[in-house]
């Protein structure tokens, strides 16, 4: 464990799972103008609310994540404290979601290398998917140095080498940005890339 607080992320559908879990803070993502989700039955917690849409590109229809938005995230990840439980939710707990708890962790952990976070977020949801744009605003932030954007790049090598299908899918949603840092860091370590064109 590498924080003295209870982390959770989740889509959506698995919200209602959580309304027991003693959650003391919550973390929504939503795309503008979706419907909050219902936290009623969760009891007395801080919630913080932001949306933007899942893009990496600021010239992409939608809302893409500001800068902003990042500091929002760091800021009230600040204000969990030992024996809380946060849980961080976005529509599929995939993307957005799991940028946020990457750098919620970054910011609670300074001396913990970026590999080393990310491998806590992966442990913490397996489908992980962090959303670049949000990384790349969150390493300036916090002065990393690029390290928290090359763990991310790794992951991404690392979920398409598994899956090597999926980099069409992410290409055709806007996301070949993401596919091409894979890519190029499996070139560079002398593995063959997944087979996908990142154009």
């Amino acid at each position: 464990m590498l924080v003295p607080f209870r982390l959770t992320v989740c889509g959506l559908e698995e919200i209602p799972a959580h309304c027991e879990a003693g959650v003391s803070h919550v973390l929504s993502i939503l795309d503008p103008g979706w419907p909050a989700p219902d936290f009623g039955s969760f009891g007395e917690h801080s919630r913080l609310e932001l949306r933007f849409h899942d893009v990496i590109e600021p010239d992409v229809s939608g809302s893409p994540p500001l800068p902003d938005h990042v500091a929002q995230v760091l800021e009230f990840g600040g204000r969990v404290r030992e024996g809380d439980h946060l849980l961080v939710h976005c529509h599929a707990g995939v993307s957005r979601s799991t940028a946020a708890m990457t750098l919620i962790l970054a910011r609670a952990r300074p001396d913990l290398p970026a590999a080393e976070v990310m491998a806590e977020v992966v442990r913490i949801r397996r489908q992980a998917w962090p959303n670049l744009r949000m990384i790349e605003f969150g390493d300036q932030i916090l002065g990393r140095g690029g390290e928290l954007v090359a763990a991310a790049h790794a992951r991404y090598a690392a979920v398409l080498a598994r899956k090597p299908h999926k980099a069409d899918d992410f290409i055709e949603a806007g996301r070949g940005r993401e596919v091409r840092a894979a890519m190029e860091r499996e070139a560079a370590a002398g593995v063959e890339p997944p087979r996908a064109s990142a154009s």
